[in-house]
């Protein structure tokens, strides 16, 4: 069998730059750039969590993919570790983040938060209680 060499999400959204934008002020995440057809339309874009890229990808019927903001669900969500989550919290909030939930000692050893981005992709950002960091 061959070896796992790394994992990239792939997230949909219907409007790549503003996600892209959205996620780089209130998330903190670094900018990776948005790519354009020659119509100057947004078709793919990157952010970057730490080491770790997670690629923008534009709704589309040929894909069969669709952004969360059409059905007001989210099949899933993404957890992000950062240094301080009280900090990042009043970041995302300042910056319009829609907060499901604020930062909240778990008794699995984080404290975290929820918030959904423009358009409903569902995000926990959590700092350790403990030194050891969860699996």
């Amino acid at each position: 069998m061959s070896s796992l060499e790394r994992l990239i999400p792939v997230l949909v959204y219907r409007d790549i730059a503003v996600a892209h934008d959205f996620l780089v002020q209130a998330f903190g995440f670094k900018a990776g750039g948005v790519e354009r057809d020659a119509d100057g339309k947004a078709v793919h874009a990157e952010v970057r969590v730490g080491g770790t890229p997670v690629w923008l990808h534009r709704v589309t019927t040929e894909h069969q993919l669709g952004s969360p903001e059409t059905v007001d669900m989210a099949g899933a969500g993404l957890v992000v570790y950062v240094s301080d989550v009280d900090t990042h919290f009043a970041n995302a909030r300042a910056a319009g983040a829609r907060i499901q939930y604020e930062p909240t000692d778990q008794l699995y050893g984080q404290r975290e938060y929820e918030a959904r981005d423009l358009e409903g992709h569902r995000w926990w950002f959590a700092t350790p209680l403990s030194t050891s960091t969860p699996s």
